[in-house]
């Protein structure tokens, strides 16, 4: 089960940071939705410049992935 029920819709880029951000706001308040937070966007500008439709899809199945584990922690 996804952290949010929206995590099927996601199929760009934006849609997965602004899915990923309203996970975060799940988590308690302080030094660990930060941390979070700022690896959402670490890897947002990271990946900025993939143009390969196959290797986003990748991304945005692991992110949610991820996403689901930090939920469930």
């Amino acid at each position: 089960m996804s952290p949010l029920p929206e995590a099927e819709l996601v199929r760009s880029s934006v849609q997965l940071y602004r899915y990923l951000l309203r996970c975060c706001r799940r988590l308690p308040p302080g030094p660990i939705r930060q941390h979070y937070r700022h690896a959402i966007r670490q890897s947002f500008k990271v990946h900025a410049d993939e143009d390969d439709p196959q290797r986003i899809q990748q991304i945005i199945k692991r992110a949610i992935e991820d996403a689901d584990w930090v939920m469930n922690k």
